[in-house]
């Protein structure tokens, strides 16, 4: 969906399925990065030092690390997947001494991810850390207490992190597509995925406080240039904000 080259040929024939129902899925894919982009650098520019990337898929162009370099040449920067494929790919992409690492590891489980050596010998809890969960809550099934999960990482964070996240909101396609959509989910390793209501999205923030603009549609969230062709007019399927704890 990024226009990357690291991907296998189900992967593309998966995307294909995925944009037969949903045409704006692809330049939703592109929003949501740009929008990561910019929120890390935001925070880069805020005194933020250390990062914490949840669920971060296949490296592609602008990674976290290499955004945030451009504003903080002494930032940390952990990837975290659990993923096999992602994390052979990721390792050998993303791994710089001393500045980035890859943990392969299950965002289910929270607190055993924080304590891991690689996160622990590596960021300091002690001091703001930016968490990004950035369109991978709605691959959590409810089953599995996503809100809960994300508490553990509020909690575990100092004060003057920031939470980052992006999500999709349930009901705004045609049903019929939707669940055709999540056929294709179902088939690959995320297992599936959902929707939320706006109420739920906003809960994962807890007491952390959106800084401007609040939870917004993606490209609405600080856009640092007006609309390009085939941005304007994109379905308000994915809402996103940056929260920090006080």
């Amino acid at each position: 969906m990024l226009g990357g080259k690291d991907n296998l040929a189900v992967d593309r024939e998966a995307v294909d399925r995925i944009a037969e129902h949903i045409p704006a899925a692809i330049p939703l894919a592109r929003a949501n990065r740009a929008f990561l982009q910019r929120s890390v650098r935001h925070l880069a520019a805020a005194g933020v030092r250390q990062f914490l990337d949840l669920g971060s898929g296949l490296p592609t162009g602008g990674n976290v690390h290499e955004v945030v370099r451009e504003v903080s040449p002494d930032a940390k920067v952990v990837y975290v997947d659990h993923d096999p494929v992602v994390a052979t790919h990721a390792r050998a992409l993303l791994e710089e001494e001393g500045k980035v690492v890859f943990v392969q590891a299950d965002l289910l489980r929270p607190a055993e991810l924080l304590a891991m050596p690689e996160v622990t010998g590596f960021l300091d809890l002690n001091q703001p850390v930016a968490v990004l969960l950035v369109s991978i809550l709605h691959f959590v099934q409810d089953a599995d207490d996503p809100a809960s999960m994300v508490k553990v990482l509020r909690d575990a964070v100092a004060p003057g992190s920031y939470l980052v996240l992006t999500h999709a909101v349930e009901g705004l396609g045609q049903e019929r597509d939707e669940e055709n959509v999540r056929d294709v989910y179902r088939g690959s390793s995320t297992g599936g995925a959902q929707g939320r209501e706006l109420a739920e999205i906003r809960a994962f923030f807890g007491d952390f406080e959106l800084i401007e603009p609040g939870l917004v549609h993606v490209c609405e969230w600080r856009p640092d240039h007006p609309d390009l062709i085939g941005e304007e007019g994109l379905p308000g399927y994915l809402m996103a904000g940056v929260a920090r704890k006080g």
